[in-house]
């Protein structure tokens, strides 16, 4: 099978394309031939291992494992003992915390969150749910547990995690004020932001309006700059745990008022996501939520993909189609 791997740590030249040996399925795994994945920041800070911390568990001179977790694909072979699916079954889902999804193959445990993918879903739009959406469920969830009438700031509100935020936090009842630059403004409204800051123009931690969630899903920011933009007891959530953020987390949890947070929702246990995709299951066959693709690319272009996601402006996903 086709996979891809890192010679060393780099730009996108760093990517190869190579053959290898196609697994077959142990007792109690299942495989699937992958149809589509995406490439996303994350993916592109390993491959640069910024920051340099990322090299004690993907390997300290060059990663060690296939990268990728997003995956929609097809179950085409069952190892003993599987009846949870059959083969001919479209499934999607992800295989965080382990990788291997930039292949044209993956073996799976039962344990793994990965379910049956819905009718009206595409494998490319089934491919960002396993991306983008698996990470702002918790957030907004468990760790926000935002309410209905609650206004919250989605701060990379047109990339992958972003756009989800935005339809999840509509479901939840909250008002949402979207942060995008301004070719991005309609698709945002589409979503259901109710009002939309374009930070070429405005400086949403300046602004009068007071949050009672600040979402930063693309880490650009910080609690020191959202600070004044919160309510009094409102909380400031960020996807990238950098050591600032980890400092004001762990000042904050022991004091009354504004808390600064994160979690490692790629960590969480393999049911506990499965349960997350059965719900967007629902959310899907609602109308409630969709994906949002950049771009598709083919198994061949990586770097073109990689190129493209480290400029920081994508909309929603960028799918590698297999």
């Amino acid at each position: 099978m086709k996979a891809i791997r890192y010679t060393k740590y780099g730009s996108p030249d760093v990517i190869k394309v190579v053959n290898e040996t196609t697994p077959e399925p142990k007792e109690g795994e299942y495989r699937i031939r992958i149809k589509a994945t995406t490439v996303t920041p994350t993916d592109c800070a390993v491959r640069r291992a910024e920051p340099a911390i990322t090299r004690l568990f993907a390997g300290l001179l060059r990663p060690r494992d296939i990268p990728g977790d997003s995956i929609a694909g097809v179950i085409d072979a069952i190892g003993e003992g599987v009846t949870e699916f059959a083969v001919g079954d479209e499934v999607y889902g992800t295989s965080a915390p382990k990788s291997g999804a930039h292949a044209e193959y993956i073996c799976l445990s039962s344990e793994s969150p990965i379910v049956r993918k819905p009718e009206q879903l595409s494998f490319d739009e089934a491919a960002g749910i396993g991306d983008g959406a698996i990470t702002a469920l918790p957030f907004l969830r468990d760790v926000a547990k935002l309410q209905a009438g609650q206004h919250i700031l989605i701060n990379g509100a047109s990339g992958a995690i972003g756009t989800y935020a935005i339809q999840l936090s509509k479901n939840y009842g909250a008002k949402v004020t979207a942060v995008c630059s301004g070719k991005n403004v309609q698709m945002v409204k589409e979503l259901g932001a109710d009002e939309v800051v374009d930070y070429t123009k405005d400086d949403f931690t300046k602004a009068v309006s007071k949050y009672d969630v600040i979402f930063d899903a693309v880490g650009k920011s910080s609690f020191k700059k959202c600070k004044m933009a919160l309510t009094s007891n409102g909380i400031y959530m960020t996807t990238v745990p950098n050591l600032s953020v980890m400092f004001s987390a762990m000042m904050t949890s022991i004091v009354k008022g504004k808390k600064a947070t994160f979690a490692a929702t790629g960590l969480r246990k393999g049911p506990e996501k499965k349960k997350d995709f059965l719900f967007f299951n629902e959310q899907i066959k609602l109308n409630q939520l969709k994906s949002i693709i950049d771009k598709t690319f083919d198994f061949d272009q990586f770097k073109e993909a990689h190129t493209y996601v480290d400029k920081g402006h994508k909309v929603g996903n960028v799918v590698i189609r297999l």
